[in-house]
């Protein structure tokens, strides 16, 4: 129900609405929805303007908007300016002041408590821009006294209680691919004057009887350029329309609707509170918001709503704030506008300022922009005539009148909106010098990026433009009209630099004109970067690449800055701190380091760190932890979480809190997916702490026996296990074999690997050959059998089309036994000399890609292994004989001229003197040429026989023992050796026997 005050008011709309019942009735034929809807219209744009609580609609980033607020902030003077933004970013906006525009306002929360985790990190950004309506009546509240600044939308938390995780239209959009269109990341955006069609059909419409492509162009064509001249009421009245009409002929989008009008609800709440709170009188006040909620319809509307909305509490997420940089392309992106129409925009603001000579607000200070005399035009504006008292010099809101003892007092309306529906669309003379410019500079630019442009083809794009505007029915070419004909006159079939046509222009008309956070206005940790880098003597801010060269053996104050440089590589995206020489490992420093550095190019991913704490130590170290103790962290993960903690914070103790984690994780794995990983970060840990700490960390010994026991358990079953690969089954024996030694020096038995091996009977081809190594390892296969194996192979037909897999099996045994290298040499080149072309042929191919795809970091230990058997010259290849096919003489070598035995002991006798008297041996040196009377051999293995038999049962030689003296008769002593001849000849070269 209306009040009284506002029925003079609807009188005023009578006309409208009969003209309107007329047209509904001759179109359909009678009364119906169309009617409703016409009338429903007229009755929206009426609430709105009676409401005594002046409503200023706008549409987001429209010069249009910007220049009616700044006059009407001008002529009204609001003592109070509710704004339609998130209200917990209010303090953000004094920062403002410290920033280059475009930017942000900007909520974040990385640990968040009561929304589900997956949603994590939560983000809500608020562009702003200077030709926009927001940022004149921010700008005029925080730079003119006594003024307040009240921001009423739903609080960031609330956007997410209020999210079902479906991409709002209008509200979220996915960010473009340039770099500069994801300066918002995927943040949800906040956007004031939210004006597009929510009905499809009428968009289509709209752009197709508008003779336009998209939504962009018919705004400006149709809405901006009418109301840029038009006054303040035409302006609000005709706003209200277009903000009813889109809101009636919504379709059904229940969760959207229920949001949109909770939305408002809230609003209307806190501005209720607010000025019951404080007293002030609703006509002192201005409320901005979009065209689209200022034609409301629920119970909570105006000052005298009767609705009763229950705000939810906030959950007990902590939010940080901040301001990031900003861009025209990084807003189209995420509000879904067509390319280059902020920019377009902000060309048409600079041209209507300068055409209408209204001066706008700028906040004190702002960067890029000179210091405004808007202070002093406001002044003299708010100064009251003689014989009148301050408040009483404002000038009355809309719709009303000022009474000398009650105050304002409602006065009728009058009707804007009939006059500006019939009026015939403004013929706008065609500027030629204009369009001639533009047509020149396009050229110009095409001819830098590479096109063939000429003075002809600016002539052409000149009458082409006027061209489209007629057939568009306009009388003045647009910037679209100018950006078509352009694309048709220079593009041609091809774009032989980055850009293209249409990206020049946008380029022309202004640019993707990208914010910047001044350091004031920086968080803690942003700040303390940039102090710490300044040893570099670089302007990190500027955007760009800037190449820093540290040389810290002259100047040793840049290992400092080197730190820093490698955690922001750690924490940031990989372009923002790239290292071009130098690196870090375990151990390891460079003395000279190169880098290219973009840190104002990042600036949104240095701002957002600073939300998650005050250094980079402090954020780097959760970072580790969050990595560490995830639900899903896996036991490389963590070692990977070990090793950085040593790398960028050094001290023990993050590192043996992860390394007790890592040890924890792999207990409860059951998988054996990252066994490669863990071996290759276990072995760098171990080679790092021998050489760096005087004993073991306790958790190193603790994993490396908790994980000799853990791979030993899950040895049968990957090898039987199909999903398991056979390079992660080699990991583990890899882990096994390299760690053996340490883990048994800790108590570990080596009988349960001997066990798990034995249990093992793969099926898989590859698998049976690296359990074939491991049985080589162990002691259990000798590398005769393995040879013989690998001969039964090559000789069963069936079998050798799976050849290539056993050997992918054999050359990934060289991880955990490289030992069998000669082996596998062998393996393969049997196999390419005894099969024939039609047999080797066909699985040549399959070799080749099945040892690059699984084996790659392994091949060059078989090709230097290569490389040692086969000879160097192509010459002796004709007469050479592979080592394993040399057949040994039968006959007995003669007798050696000198003396036999280890040589090497007359040419040290203090150290044999010293063996002997450790032994009890009292015997002394024979003299040169002195025959020897006493046994010859070591007559050392008779003296303790039981060492020597354990040293014949492990060597497999079953012979007895000779009867003991120097005439003894039997088995010779050489008869070991014959048996023996590898160990022998390994034994002799050691001597240096001959």
């Amino acid at each position: 129900m209306s009040t009284p005050s506002e029925q003079p008011t609807r009188a005023s709309f009578a006309a409208l609405r009969g003209q309107l019942h007329e047209a509904a009735a001759e179109f359909s034929g009678g009364q119906d929805a169309l009617e409703g809807i016409l009338l429903g219209l007229v009755d929206d744009v009426d609430r709105a303007v009676a409401e005594p609580l002046e409503i200023f609609p706008v549409c987001h980033h429209s010069p249009a908007s910007a220049l009616a607020m700044a006059r009407r902030l001008r002529e009204k003077q609001p003592k109070v300016v509710y704004l339609e933004l998130c209200e917990d970013m209010a303090p953000l906006l004094t920062e403002l002041r410290n920033c280059r525009l475009p930017v942000a306002v900007q909520a974040f929360a990385s640990d968040i408590d009561g929304f589900p985790p997956d949603w994590a990190p939560l983000s809500v950004v608020a562009p702003i821009t200077e030709a926009s309506a927001e940022y004149q009546a921010v700008a005029y509240a925080l730079d003119t006294p006594g003024v307040e600044l009240v921001l009423v939308d739903r609080s960031s938390d609330h956007v997410f209680q209020w999210d079902a995780r479906r991409p709002p239209d209008g509200e979220t959009h996915t960010a473009g691919t340039e770099p500069e269109a994801a300066l918002h990341g995927e943040a949800v955006g906040v956007e004031i004057g939210d004006l597009r069609p929510r009905f499809a059909e009428l968009e289509e419409h709209l752009l197709r009887h508008g003779k336009v492509r998209h939504w962009s162009e018919w705004w400006h064509q149709y809405v901006e350029v009418p109301l840029g001249d038009s006054d303040h009421d035409t302006y609000r009245q005709v706003m209200f329309l277009i903000g009813s009409l889109f809101r009636r002929l919504a379709p059904g989008q229940g969760e959207r609707v229920r949001v949109d009008e909770d939305r408002e609800r809230y609003m209307w709440t806190r501005m209720r509170e607010h000025l019951a709170a404080t007293g002030t009188d609703p006509a002192d006040c201005l409320y901005v918001c979009g065209a689209f909620h200022a034609a409301s319809r629920v119970d909570e509307f105006g000052v005298h709503g009767t609705g009763d909305f229950e705000i939810s509490p906030r959950t007990a997420t902590t939010w940080q704030y901040g301001l990031i940089p900003s861009s025209h392309a990084a807003i189209e992106a995420q509000f879904g506008l067509a390319s280059g129409s902020v920019s377009i925009a902000a060309t048409e603001w600079a041209k209507n300022l300068k055409r209408t000579r209204v001066k706008p607000y700028r906040l004190e200070g702002q960067a890029g922009t000179k210091k405004p005399g808007a202070r002093k035009a406001a002044a003299k504006t708010a100064t009251p005539p003689p014989g009148l008292a301050p408040d009483a010099a404002a000038v009355p809101p809309a719709g009303s009148a000022f009474d000398a003892a009650t105050g304002p007092v409602p006065v009728p309306a009058e009707d804007r909106l009939s006059g500006f529906l019939r009026q015939p669309p403004a013929l706008h003379t065609l500027d030629e010098a204009e369009l001639l410019g533009w047509s020149v500079d396009i050229v110009r630019a095409a001819r830098r990026s590479g096109y063939l442009a000429s003075t002809a083809d600016a002539i052409a794009v000149f009458e082409t433009s006027i061209l489209l505007a007629a057939m568009r029915d306009r009388a003045k070419p647009t910037p679209y009209d100018f950006q078509d004909a352009a694309v048709t006159c220079i593009e041609k079939d091809s774009v032989p630099g980055r850009r293209d046509v249409r990206r020049l222009v946008e380029i022309m008309m202004g640019g993707d004109r990208i914010g910047q956070v001044g350091y004031e206005a920086l968080p803690p940790l942003a700040r303390d970067v940039h102090d710490r880098l300044a040893p570099l003597e670089l302007n990190l801010q500027q955007r760009g690449v800037r190449r820093a060269l540290l040389d810290m053996a002259s100047r040793p104050e840049l290992r400092a800055c080197s730190d820093v440089l490698w955690m922001l590589r750690r924490l940031l995206p990989p372009g923002a701190a790239r290292t071009v020489m130098g690196e870090r490992r375990l151990g390891e420093r460079s003395i000279q380091e190169s880098w290219d550095l973009s840190l104002g190019t990042h600036q949104r991913a240095l701002i957002e760190l600073g939300y998650e704490g005050v250094s980079l130590e402090q954020v780097l170290e959760q970072r580790l932890r969050r990595t560490a103790y995830g639900p899903r962290a896996t036991t490389a993960e963590v070692l990977a979480a070990v090793e950085d903690a040593t790398l960028h914070l050094g001290g023990r103790r993050l590192a043996d809190e992860l390394g007790t984690r890592a040890l924890e994780v792999l207990a409860g794995e059951r998988t054996v997916d990252g066994a490669p990983e863990v071996l290759r970060r276990v072995r760098g840990l171990l080679a790092y702490y021998r050489t760096a700490e005087p004993v073991l960390p306790p958790w190193v010994e603790s994993f490396v026996r908790a994980g000799y026991a853990h791979y030993c358990t899950l040895l049968p079953t990957a090898f039987r296990d199909e999903d398991a690969t056979v390079g992660q089954v080699a990991a583990m024996l890899g882990f096994l074999f390299s760690m053996e030694s340490l883990a048994l020096s800790l108590g570990c038995d080596r009988t349960q690997l001997e066990l798990a091996v034995a249990q093992s009977h793969p099926k898989d081809p590859a698998k049976t050959a690296l359990l074939w190594a491991a049985q080589v390892q162990l002691g259990t296969l000798s590398r005769g059998e393995l040879r013989g194996r690998c001969d039964e192979l090559l000789a069963n037909p069936l079998v050798v089309p799976s050849y290539p897999r056993y050997l992918s099996g054999f050359v990934h045994a060289l991880e955990p036994v490289p030992g069998l290298a000669d082996v596998v040499v062998e393996a393969v080149s049997n196999a390419f000399g005894r099969l024939p072309d039609p047999v080797l042929l066909p699985w040549l191919p399959t070799l080749i890609t099945t040892l690059r795809s699984n084996a790659a970091e392994l091949a060059p230990l078989l090709i230097r292994e290569a490389g040692r058997i086969f000879p160097a010259r192509l010459a002796a290849l004709d007469a050479w004989i592979p080592p394993w096919r040399e057949v040994p003489s039968e006959h007995t070598a003669p007798a050696a001229s000198g003396p036999r035995g280890v040589a090497l002991l007359p040419l040290h006798p203090e150290t044999c003197d010293a063996v002997a008297e450790l032994l009890g041996c009292t015997d002394t040196w024979a003299a040169a040429g002195e025959p020897v009377t006493g046994p010859k051999g070591a007559a050392l293995l008779f003296t303790h026989r039981a060492t020597s038999d354990a040293l014949a049962d492990l060597l497999g030689s079953g012979d007895p023992w000779a009867s003991a003296g120097p005439a003894a008769s039997g088995v010779a002593p050489e008869s070991l050796a014959e048996r023996h001849p590898d160990t022998a000849h390994a034994l002799a070269a050691l001597l240096a026997t001959p």
